[in-house]
């Protein structure tokens, strides 16, 4: 299939799917390739700015809040738009894959709002990101409803979660598709499908477009995001700030510019998201070469660490100061066959969601169905029948640049079970990554790419810093591979083997695992299916 956008040549080189025809129309395509035409080299440069920026970091430059907008802190008036229909009471959210099965359970769970989550819990096989954007608009259509071949129904209730999409980063390309001989980036097609069949439905259905923003590293990505939203209204005729989209505060850099991203994004903003895996992982890539900055095994890292706590107070004050939603981060527990570990599982994020709550946070994530009546339940007991807690603004709170980097209070090394668990952990993502599988529960807890981004940043940061030796971990390998293969005799635990150690165990510290696994493995093993 090919289509010409702006006398450029689009080609889908993706194997055709079942109704993949609904959504890549000519004029579907004809819209991505003016985003693309407008946007890509920008997304270059960014990409470009990133890469001299985290060798500076890595080289010693600090990081602090900017003197070059100290003005746009400064200033008291400037807000940003008010609530859109349907995201005023945002107290419960899960998130999860745009999956059939995962949009009906979403969409009924109780939950305000469902973030679709192209990115981090999607393997983008062309199968799943074209059928993700099939099952959103089948969702607002309500022609959703399936029974599965064993006889389950799953059906749409009345009560339905705020859809919210989560396009993949800029970081990402969609190799399935190339305009002039050259993949387009994802984040462009994620959000330029979606918008362009999904934004009139969701106006007509009394909502809106509506997004969640990942991986944003400074005020200039996004004033990029702000740009690519004013576009696509004027191309589709769609009214000036309909767009709304809530920031993933996921990366270090992106800390200290939260008031300035919310600045940039401002009439389209709705507020801002503590993504506490994406940002922990962030942290450790960024200061990886730095021994002061060692960590801990993964489970001692928690929320009441200072400088994650730091990050938290001063998300909550930001937004509140700013009329902007602030949104916990993600309770990662599975529910399970063991009641005992069940109930100590529950307690744990119960927990967890009563700080958020008593912090100032307007509402939080949850990655399973049932943990939405917990975090419910805590976000009730605190606003009542208030939809939020904007008016609390948290002035007591002060936080400093270098509260966001004290880490050395639980700086320290790993022990044998971290290090072997982030090796089981990772081995296994990977593997079902490879398989199409972006979201998987693993020992108790729901694993999705920035997981598996900790597990193997750790690793390297442990070799490097010796806390941990090559060889040792090169034998925990082994015998994880041979567990894994003997619990799943059809998973690619070569593949997932070797992932492991291209992005792990090198002599440098690739950004993201994603960018190549995708290019070198996932395409080859999507096109060797088809």
């Amino acid at each position: 299939m090919s289509t010409h956008a702006l006398t450029r040549r689009t080609q889908v080189l993706g194997a055709p799917g079942d109704r993949h025809e609904e959504i890549l129309t000519p004029e579907a395509l004809e819209f991505i390739g003016r985003l693309d035409a407008a946007f890509a080299d920008r997304r270059l440069e960014i990409l470009k700015e990133r890469r001299r920026r985290s060798a500076n970091l890595a080289s010693g430059t600090p990081l602090g809040f900017s003197v070059a907008t100290s003005s746009v802190r400064a200033d008291p008036h400037w807000r940003v738009a008010p609530p859109a229909p349907g995201l005023t009471d945002r107290r419960a959210e899960i998130t999860g894959p745009p999956d059939r099965r995962m949009t009906v359970n979403a969409l009924n769970s109780g939950a305000r709002v469902w973030m679709a989550d192209f990115e981090d819990a999607t393997a983008p096989t062309w199968d799943d990101v074209i059928g993700g954007q099939l099952n959103l608009r089948d969702a607002i259509d309500r022609r959703i409803d399936f029974t599965a071949p064993g006889g389950k129904e799953y059906r749409l209730g009345q009560d339905l979660a705020t859809i919210v999409v989560r396009p993949r980063g800029w970081h990402l390309l969609e190799e399935h598709l190339e305009i002039d001989g050259r993949p387009v980036p994802a984040s462009l097609v994620d959000f330029g499908l979606y918008f362009f069949h999904c934004a009139r439905r969701q106006i007509d259905a009394g909502h809106g477009p509506y997004f969640y923003l990942p991986k944003l590293e400074n005020r200039y990505e996004a004033r990029l995001w702000n740009d690519v939203f004013l576009l696509a209204q004027d191309l589709l005729a769609v009214p000036r700030g309909t767009v709304r989209a809530t920031v993933l505060i996921e990366t270090i850099t992106a800390a200290f510019e939260m008031e300035e991203i919310l600045y940039e994004l401002r009439e389209h903003s709705s507020g801002l998201n503590a993504g506490r895996w994406d940002y922990l992982f962030s942290l450790i890539k960024t200061f990886a070469h730095h021994t002061d900055f060692l960590l801990p095994d993964r489970a001692k890292v928690t929320m009441t660490a200072p400088f994650m706590r730091a990050y938290a107070e001063l998300l909550v004050r930001t937004c509140h100061k700013r009329g902007a939603h602030a949104i916990g981060g993600m309770a990662a527990h599975v529910p399970g066959k063991d009641p005992a570990a069940n109930e100590a599982a529950l307690a744990r994020v119960r927990l967890d969601k009563e700080r958020e709550a008593e912090d100032g946070f307007d509402g939080s994530w949850v990655a399973h169905p049932g943990l939405v009546p917990v975090c419910r339940e805590v976000f009730d007991a605190v606003l009542g029948e208030r939809p939020h807690q904007l008016d609390r603004t948290r002035e007591d709170l002060a936080v400093q640049a270098c509260d966001l980097l004290s880490v050395r209070r639980i700086s320290g090394p790993p022990t044998p079970e971290g290090v072997r668990a982030n090796i089981a952990v990772a081995l296994r993502y990977f593997g079902a990554w490879l398989s199409g599988h972006g979201a998987v529960a693993l020992y108790g807890l729901m694993e999705d790419a920035a997981t598996a981004e900790i597990a193997r940043v750790q690793l390297w940061q442990w070799i490097r810093h010796r806390a941990v030796t090559r060889e040792e971990v090169l034998g925990l390998l082994d015998t994880e591979c041979a567990a894994f293969a003997r619990e799943q005799p059809d998973a690619p635990v070569a593949e997932a083997r070797r992932i492991l150690e291209e992005t792990a165990l090198g002599l440098t510290l690739p950004p993201f695992f994603t960018t190549g696994a995708y290019a070198r493995h996932l395409v080859r093993r999507t096109e060797a299916r088809s």
